[in-house]
């Protein structure tokens, strides 16, 4: 791609940049729908599979579009936040979208935009947001691809978020926990109602594993909407899982068949889980849920599956892994996996959260295996000071150091570790600080260093 078309998408994102940003919500998805009317609804051009969750979302996405992909379909996958640069976020056959597309999708979009910003005005209510043009802007370069199938996921909640203007032929809901509790509510029942209404009449829809309130909310509106509902545990499940060099093998029992000794190149045993769901999704959407999914094409689907930021292994010598983990539920996964996964004495944790994140019960999840927590800020003008969390941690009785920037705590951390080869670092706590990790350990400085 040429450093014109590169500016030309850089460009897009810093007019994305100055709308209101993407933690600036509020319930009023039919102004991204209005757009989309006046661009003649280019998200009704193709099926679509509709993730939300409160983890584990992003992953279960990434194996839906790889297994839905191994089927000979072209596909979309549209996720958030991005790690390093946004066009992460728009997918196309399991490629960052390029820079040429982007731009060329933005050029067709911004007279309407204008229009709509316009009426906006005229009713005194906000211009069009950050996430509301970004989604109008990936749903018309989807449909000039074009895609055959978009694996969707949420922003945030469901019912008035801006990625409801689609409908779904399948309606996918990973685990939901406390989170965003200010604007979706305080309880899982309330949670769940926001996100629930992404079911649409006659879809179908399949669910992780849910707390008793959550899953009363999704029967009862998968029954107003004559939609069907399976659940992981129920009508489908994860049979058995065993570590394997680089993941693990695992035997899932799906809604039209069970597959034995699957192998998934991803650590943790909650991905096994999100792997689970993701097949009954895919048998769901190319079966109805009745046809099994090819033996070759499950090997290849799941084979090829990456969850970049996601206990991804950035470094060896010592060992060095990126996550995400920027909630509770997600940082007990996280715990969990290091556990079950690696076979190390001690974790020195780089951590960097950001402000609006329960901060408290991050490091309350991660304390536990944590010996050393390497404070840190994120590079975010939503960044919690790293004095509050080092704070936190001693509160644990964890052994604390407090540094400026990401470089320095992970020279500290894996200085720290390179004493013992018992000893290994997880950087967590932020999608910000985990692409801030990938860009470090890619980069021409640190390559050597991070990849001994």
């Amino acid at each position: 791609m040429s450093d014109r078309d590169r500016r030309r998408a850089d460009a897009v994102y810093e007019a994305l940049l100055q709308r209101q940003g993407e933690r600036w919500v509020q319930p009023r998805v039919e102004r991204t729908r209005r757009v989309l009317e006046l661009l003649d609804d280019p998200q009704k051009t193709y099926r679509v599979v509709h993730v939300t969750g409160t983890n584990g979302k992003t992953s279960t996405s990434r194996m839906i579009e790889s297994l839905v992909r191994a089927h000979g379909l072209r596909t979309g996958l549209f996720t958030s936040p991005h790690l390093e640069r946004f066009t992460e976020r728009i997918m196309i056959d399991g490629e960052p979208i390029d820079d040429t597309a982007v731009a060329d999708a933005w050029d067709e979009i911004v007279p309407f935009v204008d229009i709509v910003d316009a009426e906006l005005a005229s009713e005194d209510d906000a211009p069009l947001t950050f996430f509301e043009l970004l989604t109008v802007l990936a749903f018309v370069a989807f449909a000039d691809a074009p895609i055959d199938v978009l694996v969707l996921e949420v922003g945030m909640g469901g019912s008035w978020d801006s990625t409801n203007t689609a409908d779904g032929d399948v309606a996918v809901f990973a685990p939901i926990d406390v989170d965003h509790a200010d604007r979706l509510g305080g309880t899982i029942r309330e949670i769940a109602t926001v996100k629930s209404g992404i079911i649409k009449d006659g879809a179908a829809v399949v669910s992780a594993k849910q707390d008793a309130a959550a899953e009363a909310v999704l029967r009862q509106a998968a029954a107003a909407h004559h939609a069907s509902i399976a659940f992981e545990g129920q009508e489908f499940g994860l049979a058995e899982q065993r570590l394997a060099v680089g993941g693990q093998q695992i035997t899932v029992r799906g809604l039209a068949a069970t597959y034995p000794d699957e192998y998934l190149p991803l650590y943790g045993g909650h991905q096994g889980f999100n792997a689970a769901l993701a097949i009954a999704a895919v048998e769901s959407l190319v079966g109805g849920g009745t046809q099994a999914i090819a033996p070759d094409v499950l090997a290849e689907g799941l084979g090829s599956v990456t969850s970049p930021g996601r206990l991804q292994l950035v470094g060896a010598a010592p060992t060095v892994l990126v996550d995400a983990a920027h909630n509770p539920h997600g940082a007990r996964a996280l715990v969990t996996a290091l556990r079950e996964s690696f076979d190390f004495d001690e974790w020195g944790v780089v951590l960097g959260v950001l402000s609006d994140k329960d901060a408290a019960g991050i490091v309350a999840a991660i304390a536990p295996i944590a010996a050393h927590v390497f404070a840190t800020t994120p590079d975010s003008d939503r960044a919690e000071d790293a004095d509050a969390i080092a704070d936190l941690a001693e509160g644990h009785d964890v052994r604390v150091s407090v540094h400026r920037d990401l470089a320095e705590a992970a020279d500290a951390a894996r200085e720290w570790a390179a004493a013992s080869d018992r000893r290994a670092v997880i950087i967590a706590g932020s999608v910000v600080l985990a692409g801030e990790a990938l860009a470090l350990a890619a980069s021409e400085d640190w390559k050597g260093g991070w990849n001994q």
